[in-house]
């Protein structure tokens, strides 16, 4: 339910639900990570409940997208709260304000963690507290003489012990302290955070019990297809049904606003319909749209000046002065995200109601997409947020939450989604192509002195749009650590009518093979290995420096190699992770 609670309300609504203890807290937006401070008065949002029966329930608001976060997120909880590992259970968050971060409910920009790491162990350590507070009271002694250990409240005196399910309820009625007064924990004193745990996601997946949008079963519940233009950007002209209406399973061809839906009893009657399906397409601009056009469009834009993206020194001008030009062309096509499971939902569009069942990277996306698609009111709107066989970027709730939600609105009854394989790759939002033209300069002793490229490619997002350049379209290129007195990267978009979005990385999982590729050709033309050039630039790096030495270490860089044996070397920071290969 796409709900907004204030902090009163709130603890209204965890009073009146099970007994126990409920804790809530805030995560911070954007602009408030560095401070990290909690303020009673701001809205509450993500909590951990602790029951009667000794069971603690995280609210995971976080998906889980392969990436852990159902036990990341909660060994951040336990570490504080002292919880015994086998007590932990979890349960996805509702759509609602409270449990938004940044404007968005969802996991993005490798965020998880990093934006949750103090406000979750403060949760913990809150609620840690409040039990202490319960037992001392209990006891008529001195808080400080209490201990949180292992889902139990200690007294040190006489070693009695109270369980954290036996003080919830009296817990729950004391006034919580502000958080930013508790001490946490300093990482040598770590039991949980940074230490193996068996995640609590396994269990579930190996037996079959976890659930995606292609388990979710509804009574009623049809199977639906979408026939989509073969050509990117085409549409529908006209259509004839008659053959497909004769698939035996077929119940319903539907026109929506992606395409033509068919719908069966199975997803393979399904299929088959689609296939008998006869649609005249209009196929737009791309109509005659090819790879050789792309690259030729591509060069073209690189040819001559683009907006500048980054410059210091003397940037493009400082080559005429080198000892030593070098140039180098990197190309990479559009690549789909093909997560290993294709995108899948389920919808239950009633007058008054619209269910949907999904999994999503950004639930808070795909709740508004059902929203819209609907045209019922928020409130009208409950999004079960489920499992996902990864995503990569394009698990956003876009299209196929739009079909479902069109397509059970239009015939009245539960309707399952299912894009095949062949769906996914051809109607994803695709990873950019990009063209970069490298050029750079070498000084009298082989040391690097100017660094430039001219990049085209397809923004990633119209949000990442500045000044006329796409920041993840020279994202590695353009930040690059490596010390180069003169740098001038320039991008340029090429206005291709192919839709694209962000993909693992982002720009670096492009950008990064360019840059370190070209490195490799610097050292080679300055006669200089691979790991000794890349030393001398990062002198002042010391984090990416450190990776660097270590994975030359544990690799032997150096050592003699079988014939027909070679090795490479990389480094690079993207998204604050300093790593080398």
């Amino acid at each position: 339910m796409n709900t907004r609670l204030d902090r009163r309300s709130f603890l209204k609504v965890s009073s009146a639900a099970a007994g126990g203890l409920l804790v809530g807290f805030h995560l911070p937006g954007k602009g408030e990570l560095a401070a990290q401070a909690t303020d009673a008065a701001k809205p509450l949002n993500a909590f951990v409940h602790i029951g009667t029966n000794d069971l603690v329930t995280f609210i995971i608001h976080k998906p889980e997208n392969g990436q852990g976060t159902t036990t990341s997120l909660a060994q951040l909880l336990a570490e504080e709260l002292e919880v015994d590992w086998k007590k932990i259970r979890w349960e996805y968050a509702p759509i609602a304000q409270v449990y938004a971060s940044g404007g968005l409910q969802g996991t993005v920009g490798s965020q998880a963690i990093r934006s949750t790491y103090t406000p979750l162990r403060q949760a913990g350590a809150v609620a840690r507290e409040m039990l202490k507070q319960a037992a001392a009271q209990q006891w008529g002694i001195d808080k400080a003489q209490c201990r949180a250990e292992n889902s139990t409240i200690v007294n040190t005196v006489t070693n009695a012990k109270l369980s954290y399910g036996s003080l919830a309820d009296a817990a729950s009625k004391l006034t919580p302290p502000a958080a930013n007064t508790i001490q946490l924990k300093p990482a040598s004193e770590f039991k949980v955070v940074g230490k193996p745990v068996k995640r609590l996601d396994t269990p579930e997946k190996i037996t079959g019990k976890a659930e995606f949008a292609l388990d979710v079963k509804r009574p009623g519940m049809l199977h639906a297809v979408v026939a989509r233009c073969p050509v990117v950007g085409g549409s529908v002209v006209s259509f004839d049904a008659t053959a497909a209406k004769a698939v035996p399973g077929v119940r319903h061809v539907v026109q929506i606003p992606e395409g033509i839906a068919v719908v069966a009893d199975n997803t393979w009657a399904a299929m088959e319909g689609r296939k008998a399906l006869v649609v005249q397409w209009n196929e737009g601009e791309n109509a005659n749209l090819n790879s050789a056009m792309i690259r030729e469009i591509l060069q073209n834009a690189t040819a001559t000046a683009g907006n500048v993206a980054s410059k210091r020194g003397e940037g493009d001008a400082a080559l005429a002065t080198s000892a030593k030009q070098i140039e180098a062309i990197y190309e990479a096509p559009y690549l789909a995200h093909a997560p290993m499971e294709p995108f899948t939902c389920v919808a239950d569009v009633k007058a008054g109601s619209c269910e949907v069942w999904v999994g999503s990277q950004l639930p808070s996306v795909a709740n508004q997409n059902a929203v819209q698609a609907s045209g019922l009111p928020a409130n009208q709107v409950n999004l079960h947020t489920l499992y996902m066989g990864g995503g990569f970027g394009m698990r956003g709730g876009g299209a196929y939450v739009t079909e479902a939600v069109g397509i059970s609105k239009a015939i009245g009854v539960p309707v399952k989604v299912t894009y095949t394989r062949e769906d996914d790759l051809s109607t994803d939002r695709f990873r950019p192509a990009s063209y970069a033209r490298f050029r750079a300069g070498l000084d009298a002793a082989g040391k690097l002195s100017a660094w430039t490229a001219r990049v085209s490619c397809s923004s990633f997002s119209a949000q990442g749009m500045r000044n006329g350049v796409d920041r993840e379209g020279v994202a590695g290129i353009a930040d690059i650590l490596y010390e180069v007195p003169h740098v001038q990267i320039e991008y340029r978009e090429p206005g291709i009518k192919i839709p694209t979005n962000y993909w693992r990385s982002v720009g670096h999982s492009q950008n990064t093979f360019f840059t370190e590729g070209f490195i490799d050709e610097l050292a080679l033309a300055a006669g200089k290995d691979p790991v000794e050039f890349r030393r001398m630039l990062l002198a002042n790096q010391p984090r990416l420096l450190g990776a660097l030495n270590l994975a030359a270490e544990k690799a032997g860089w150096g050592k003699t190699l079988p014939a027909g044996r070679a090795m490479g070397v990389a480094a690079v920071n993207c998204f604050g992770s300093f790593n080398a290969q």
